[in-house]
């Protein structure tokens, strides 16, 4: 760019060409015929990105995923035992058996000895 002297305050401002300058023809002017576009344009299939079944993505690009189990007998579930509710459990089997008394739990505690 070259600025010139100008009559206002702003220079005027020029743009000089530099480097090659080409220019373009067209030479065809249709398009081939049906069955040779199809070809030019066929892409392989591997080219192709498989979807991925039941996977997702959030707005914070977390990756999650939908498994598919069979149905599970929550009969069978192992859960975590805790000792006041096995308590529990045989103060209601005693009291259920009638060998609790009425006025409360008599019974001794015993300390095992290993």
């Amino acid at each position: 760019a070259t600025l010139k002297k100008s009559g206002g305050r702003t220079p005027r401002v020029e743009l000089v060409e530099i480097g090659p300058s080409i220019d373009f023809s067209m030479r065809r002017s249709h398009l081939a015929s049906e069955g040779l576009m199809k070809e030019a344009l066929k892409q392989p299939k591997e080219l192709k990105e498989k979807k991925e079944k039941n996977i997702e993505y959030n707005a914070f690009g977390t990756k999650t995923g939908r498994i598919h189990m069979q149905r599970q007998d929550l009969s069978k579930l192992q859960t975590r035992k805790m000792k006041a509710l096995k308590a529990l459990g045989k103060k209601r089997r005693r009291a259920r058996d009638g060998t609790l008394s009425h006025e409360g739990d008599t019974a001794v505690k015993r300390k095992r000895i290993s």
